[in-house]
């Protein structure tokens, strides 16, 4: 339902009011009560948005989204290659500086 901008004629009484497409425009104005009131031209169609509730990220493009997807894995492996479960003597396989003592290496 759209929002219809009305003036008063005879107060200056500017009002809006929120009513659907089919209803009859309103004619008395609620600040003085005479038949004066009409209806504004307005900017129509537009979106208004009033509150909280809206973020910069509702309504991003579907590149932007997939980009931060790709990301998303990306930041959830670094804090795996931190894991506790590496032994000891530091990070076994890939690592320039691997320990003599590794496990790994002497499974191999």
């Amino acid at each position: 339902m759209p929002t219809y901008e009305y003036r008063c004629d005879a107060c200056g009484h500017e009002f809006e009011r929120f009513q659907p497409m089919t209803a009859a425009r309103i004619r008395t104005c609620p600040a003085c009560h005479r038949r004066r009131a009409r209806r504004l031209i307005g900017t129509g169609g537009a979106l208004i948005f009033k509150g909280p509730g809206f973020y910069a990220t509702d309504y991003r493009s579907s590149s932007y989204k997939e980009d931060a997807k790709k990301d998303a894995p990306a930041k959830a492996k670094e804090p795996a290659a931190a894991s506790p479960r590496l032994p000891a003597g530091g990070p076994c396989e890939g690592c320039a500086k691997e320990p003599k003592s590794c496990p790994k290496k002497k499974a191999k």
